[in-house]
């Protein structure tokens, strides 16, 4: 069987490789994607960092692919949905690197409040300015953490260690579980306007491009400091140039940049600007560890069928997987909708089985709704192994109840999701042998297929609703590929689910939340 390591990879992970019997790995970095996809036929396994771009003209050309393995966490260079078509497993490894990235952003937060750049510059300029550089101490600052996973959590924890007072807003993880790291958990409006440093470490999604921006930077205290070690494009750059030249923004540490390379920038202009090239996971013990990771996790499975830290699959049996299938793509949307429909820090997801499901072990498919649940939020760190650890270190409560009666379908997978705010059913069926159906959300009956971009829009059941929405859509050019209305079951309410070919934009969901028989629209994609 042949690997192929197409980005730098820790020399300890291709001896791995090298010293496996019956393996044989290549190393070829740099390669142009043409070059890479004329090879790319030849080999079982590719390793990849963030530099190679897996993409489905890439996948196209590949005829024994089984596996691709990051090492790191990341995956927006991997197109997951064309590999999972294709069969082809694609793991990460999310635990190598979040102390180092953990230990990067203090690092940064220390030069930048003691000027030790600027030290370091002027000095080698052959000037001495001691008192122009003045800093200040970390010692009862307030430290503002945005998003309490893996990373985050261990920023404030190091925080504490400096005796910051550390604030965090995450609305996924409930206050006690941020209280019991010895945090306060508020609001992001109260985080802005008490924060003296601010990080951020939630992923890159659409709701967080730009997440940092005018908006946010009027809403904070005058000289706040600004940290980003997430990913680029979550600080807009733009806003935060302005920010720094009115003075609002008294410093900023960035090290990771909406384009990379990062090439010429207007924040070089300012003085209390440190950065550095995306360094974060950058250390010799991280390196060696998602090697060793990656390495591990591709000749066991090649070798022995076994399946770790993979986003795509589950950690099942082949035949299982086969008869599974269907269920676990349904309960991973299941999960997906349920995450759009939510707000606030999820406390309780129960999980109803009924109907026929031929003796199968449904473990699996739980997992996947979890999956489903905690991967708009997490992204890369979620995966079909580690989704119930991060459930229960989240203090999410997950119940299970089996039935064999089912009085509507052969088989039912009911979803509720619990939050401090609300309560979310929705429920789904396989139609035949693997056509996956939403069949209820709440008290509504649709039936809607679970993939694509989706609007959920509520309207008064009365003449020319419906016929309203076609109107606003067609006046924007989007096109409806399948259009579903359900009734509400008290009948005083439709519900119609929309895929279009394209996303609806905010002004167009506007223009439909504003029709006069309208009652609320939702975009979603599944």
């Amino acid at each position: 069987m042949k690997v192929l390591v197409s980005d730098n990879l820790g020399e300890i992970g291709i001896r791995m490789f090298e010293q496996e019997e019956g393996i044989e790995v290549d190393v070829k970095t740099g390669l142009p994607p043409e070059e890479l996809k004329s090879i790319i036929g030849d080999y079982d396994a590719l390793v990849i960092r963030s530099a190679t771009k897996v993409t489905e003209d890439l996948l196209e050309a590949t005829t024994h692919l089984k596996v691709v393995g990051r090492a790191g966490i990341g995956l927006d260079n991997v197109d997951i949905p064309a590999a999972t078509r294709r069969g082809i497993v694609v793991m990460n490894t999310p635990g190598g690197n979040v102390v180092t990235t953990a230990e990067h952003t203090i690092a940064l937060m220390l030069s930048l409040t003691r000027n030790i750049p600027l030290g370091t510059s002027s000095l080698r300029d052959g000037r001495w300015d001691k008192k122009k550089l003045q800093g200040r101490e970390l010692f009862n600052k307030v430290l503002g953490v945005i998003g309490f996973g893996k990373i985050g959590s261990i920023v404030a924890n190091r925080a504490r260690g400096l005796k910051m007072r550390v604030i965090v807003y995450d609305p996924f993880v409930t206050p006690e579980r941020i209280e019991k790291a010895g945090c306060e958990s508020v609001s992001l409006e109260e985080l802005y306007q008490k924060s003296d440093y601010i990080t951020v470490h939630v992923p890159k999604l659409k709701d967080t491009i730009s997440f940092i921006n005018k908006e946010a930077f009027d809403q904070m205290k005058d000289d706040v400091m600004i940290i980003n070690c997430a990913r680029g494009g979550i600080v807009k750059e733009s806003d935060l140039y302005d920010a720094m030249k009115s003075g609002k923004v008294a410093g900023a540490a960035l090290d990771v940049f909406e384009t990379e390379p990062l090439g010429k920038s207007p924040l070089f202009e300012m003085d209390k600007f440190v950065c550095t090239p995306h360094l974060g996971a950058s250390t010799r013990e991280a390196q060696t560890n998602v090697a060793v990771a990656v390495a591990g996790q591709i000749i066991d499975y090649l070798k022995n069928g076994t399946i770790i830290n993979a986003v795509n699959v589950p950690s099942v049996t082949g035949e299982l997987l086969t008869k599974l299938g269907p269920f676990l793509f349904l309960a991973d949307r299941l999960g997906c909708l349920q995450a759009q429909f939510c707000s606030g820090p999820l406390k309780e997801v129960i999980i109803e089985y009924t109907g026929d499901f031929k003796g199968l072990d449904l473990s699996p498919v739980s997992t996947a709704v979890l999956k489903g649940f905690l991967a708009p939020v997490l992204k890369d760190e979620v995966n079909s192994i580690n989704a119930s650890v991060i459930a229960k270190e989240r203090g999410i409560k997950v119940t299970e109840t089996t039935s064999a009666e089912s009085e509507d379908y052969l088989n039912l997978i009911t979803v509720k999701a619990i939050t401090t705010e609300m309560t979310n059913i929705v429920a789904g069926t396989i139609f035949g042998k693997n056509d996956p159906r939403i069949v209820k959300i709440n008290n509504l009956r649709i039936e809607m297929v679970p993939h694509g971009y989706l609007a959920l829009i509520h309207t008064f059941d009365k003449p020319g609703a419906i016929g309203s929405v076609g109107s606003v859509l067609g006046k924007h050019n989007i096109n409806i590929s399948r259009m579903q209305v359900g009734q509400e079951e008290d009948g005083e309410r439709n519900i119609i689910i929309l895929r279009t070919d394209t996303p609806i934009p905010d002004d167009v969901l506007e223009s439909l939340r504003s029709l006069p028989l309208g009652k609320t629209v939702m975009s979603l994609e599944l």
